[in-house]
C-alpha cells in the first residue's frame, strides 16, 4: 500500500502531540499579510496591521537579508507572545527546507511560541515527501512543549517538480491547510522569460487573425498563470484544503494587482498575499463576493430550501448545480458578513 489507511492518517505522529484536525477550521482568508518582523518599526505595528487583516505572516524567507535571518524569527517570537488578536490567523513563513536556517525557525517558535501560531507556510515544495518530514517534526515539538492545538502547513508551489506532484503534496498530510502559487520562483524553476512576479506579459497573448480590411492586428494579452491556478484549486478543493494566489511584485500597478487577484478569485481561490498595505484594500474587495451575486445566492437557495427539483427566478433556470454555487457564495458571504458590518449591510445579512 503507497498511502496510510484512513485510520493511521489521522493519529498524532508523536506521543501526546494534539490530534490531527479532521476538517479545517472556519476562518475567513481573504488576504495573507507579509510583514518583516526584523525591522522594528513594523513589529511595533503588528498588533494594529492585525486588526485590519485576516491573516498576518511573519516573513522569515525571500526578502529578508541573510544578516538578518535571526532577528527575524526573534522578532516574530517576540510578536507572537503577545499576539491577542483572536479574529485574525498568525502564520509565519519559514526558510525553505535545504536552507542553513529552517531548522531553528521551527524549532525556536514551536518551543517560544507554538500555542500562538496557526500555519506554518514551507516555500518551494517539491513533493509529499517535504511535507510528511515537516509534519513529524511539528508533532514532535507539539508533544515535546504541550502545544495545545496542531499546527498547519501551507505549501507555496513555486517549483516545475512541485507543480507536477501538487495532488499529492495537497493530500500528503491533515495538516495541509492549502497552498499558494509562487510565481517568481516558479518561473525561474520553469525557465519562463519574464522578470515580473506575477501578472501577465505583453509579450505573452494570442494575434488577432489577418484580415484585408485589418492592416493593424490586435495581440490579446493572456494570462500564463492560468493553466497553473487551476490546476492547484483542483488539487486543493480535491483535498479539502483552500487554493490562494500568491504574491502581486508591481505596487504600482494597483489595477493589475485587482485583475490578477480576480482572475485567481473567479476560478477558485479563497484569497492572496498583500506585500504592500494598500494591496489589503484590493484583497478585501476582490475575494469578498459581489453583493449582488450575494443578494441572487440567497433568493435561488430561498426558493431551494433542500437543493432539490428546478425553479425560474429572473427568466432563468436555476436547479441543483447552481443551487450549489450559490451556497459557496452565501457561506463566503456569512464568513465576510461577520468581520465587516458594512459589507453585511450590503449583503442583506
Amino acid at each position: 500500500m503507497s498511502s496510510k489507511p484512513p485510520r493511521k492518517f489521522f493519529e498524532p505522529l508523536a506521543i501526546g502531540a494534539p490530534a490531527p484536525y479532521r476538517d479545517l477550521p472556519v476562518r475567513l482568508e481573504r488576504m495573507i499579510h507579509f510583514f518583516p518582523p526584523h525591522i522594528e518599526k513594523m513589529r511595533a505595528k503588528a498588533a494594529e496591521i492585525g486588526r485590519q487583516v485576516d491573516v498576518l505572516l511573519g516573513n522569515l524567507e525571500d526578502a529578508i537579508p541573510a544578516e538578518a535571518k535571526e532577528a527575524a524569527r526573534a522578532g516574530f517570537i517576540e510578536v507572537a507572545r503577545d499576539w491577542d488578536i483572536a479574529t485574525t490567523g498568525l502564520w509565519t513563513r519559514v526558510n525553505c527546507l535545504n536552507s542553513p536556517w529552517f531548522l531553528d525557525d521551527v524549532t525556536e517558535i514551536v518551543a517560544a511560541a507554538g500555542n500562538k501560531v496557526d500555519v506554518v507556510m514551507l516555500p518551494k515544495v517539491e513533493g509529499p515527501w517535504d511535507i510528511h518530514y515537516l509534519d513529524q517534526l511539528l508533532a514532535q515539538l507539539e508533544a515535546k512543549h504541550a502545544i495545545r492545538r496542531p499546527i498547519l502547513i501551507h505549501a507555496i508551489l513555486e517549483t516545475a517538480l512541485g507543480v507536477d506532484n501538487v495532488a499529492a503534496i495537497a493530500q500528503a498530510s491533515p495538516r495541509m491547510h492549502g497552498m499558494s502559487l509562487g510565481p517568481a520562483d516558479l518561473a525561474a524553476s520553469r525557465g519562463m522569460k519574464t522578470t515580473r512576479v506575477g501578472g501577465g506579459h505583453p509579450f505573452y497573448g494570442v494575434l488577432e487573425d489577418a484580415a484585408p480590411d485589418r492592416p493593424h492586428r490586435t495581440l490579446f494579452q493572456q494570462d500564463p498563470w492560468h493553466y497553473t491556478v487551476a490546476k492547484m484549486v483542483d488539487a486543493c478543493q480535491s483535498a479539502g484544503i483552500k487554493a490562494f494566489y500568491g504574491p502581486f511584485g508591481d505596487f504600482s500597478d494597483d489595477a493589475a494587482c485587482e485583475a490578477q487577484f480576480r482572475n485567481a478569485f473567479l476560478l477558485g481561490c479563497v484569497g492572496g498575499w498583500s506585500l504592500h498595505p494598500k494591496q489589503i484594500e484590493i484583497a478585501k474587495a476582490v475575494f469578498s463576493p459581489d453583493p449582488a451575486e450575494v443578494r441572487f445566492a440567497l433568493k435561488i437557495l430561498a426558493a431551494m430550501p433542500d437543493g432539490t427539483g428546478a425553479v425560474m427566478i429572473d427568466g432563468k433556470m436555476q436547479d441543483d448545480a447552481t443551487w450549489k454555487q450559490a451556497k459557496v457564495i452565501a457561506d463566503l458571504a456569512r464568513a465576510v458578513a461577520a468581520r465587516d458590518p458594512a459589507m453585511a449591510e450590503a449583503y442583506g445579512l
